[in-house]
């Protein structure tokens, strides 16, 4: 088992070093360019050392993984001066391991192990850790060691191309972030009946947390429901004169998320193909 170090003691640099060296991974060493932070991620690791800068770090250490933000990894793949046969892995959901190839050209080799997981603290990142899919890009013998990790932590793995990596993160943000608009835009909705945010937000967790349910134990496509899935004209017709009347800001959005549900709704086969064209005229 090689020895491992991290650079960089963020959120996902402590969230993975803690749970590595839960199941028995020998992580021995940080560095970071807060010393604060390098010092509270050792502390939750029996035998983990602070080292006072990356390139010491490199030097005493088999397998790296930088994670520092997704702007500094190039920098730091540049600056260090690495070994033949070290393993170097960013954490990067956006970013193909091309950006470790002054790495590669010292012989060693790289990689990515990316957590499609969504950390918004270092102890609900801790915790959300387990169980969570990875995306490994990285050639043998590096990319089973990957895998064999994330089969560690719980999860499960998927191997992506350099081509697939954007396209692959912008997915993450959708499904993650831009929900994150939507119930916010839900609650603006709300507001306008004279509902806080803090309130509206309590009453959709409910609704939040079973379309998830239905999304995972359904599955796509029979897992929508609502006017679109019916077919109701009638209903999605007045959603848009009220939009129009009170918040013709939010009418766009309204429109284009209808249309994209139209062809989900018809796979579902609870509309025909008439119903769904007079569904994208109304929604147009």
């Amino acid at each position: 088992m090689p020895t491992i170090g991290f650079i960089g003691a963020g959120t996902t640099g402590t969230a993975l070093s803690v749970r590595l060296a839960q199941h028995g991974y020998p992580v021995v060493g940080v560095s970071s360019r807060s010393l604060t932070s390098a010092e509270k991620l050792a502390a939750r690791i029996a035998g983990c050392k602070v080292y006072s800068d990356a390139q010491q770090l490199a030097d005493a250490i088999e397998l790296i993984f930088i994670t520092t933000p997704d702007d500094t990894i190039s920098k730091v793949a540049a600056e260090v001066r690495w070994h033949k046969g070290q393993s170097i892995v960013h954490c990067s959901g956006a970013h193909s391991i091309d950006i470790l190839e002054p790495a590669k050209t010292h012989d060693a080799n790289t990689g990515c192990f990316h957590p499609l997981q969504t950390f918004a603290s270092v102890d609900q990142a801790i915790d959300n850790i387990p169980g969570s899919m990875f995306a490994i890009e990285a050639a043998e013998p590096l990319a089973s060691l990957l895998k064999t990790m994330a089969k560690d932590l719980e999860g499960d793995w998927v191997i992506l191309k350099a081509g697939d990596k954007v396209l692959y993160h912008a997915a993450a943000v959708m499904a993650c972030n831009y929900l994150v608009t939507l119930v916010k835009l839900a609650t603006d909705l709300w507001q306008t009946f004279d509902v806080p945010t803090a309130q509206a937000t309590k009453a959709l967790m409910p609704l939040l947390r079973g379309t998830l349910s239905n999304i995972e134990n359904v599955g796509l496509p029979n897992c929508l429901t609502g006017p679109i899935a019916r077919g109701d004209l009638g209903t999605i017709q007045r959603h848009l004169e009220s939009l129009s009347k009170q918040v013709p800001s939010l009418l766009g959005i309204y429109k284009e998320l209808g249309r994209q549900t139209v062809p989900i709704a018809l796979a579902k086969g609870k509309i025909d193909s008439r119903r769904a064209e007079e569904l994208n005229a109304l929604l147009t």
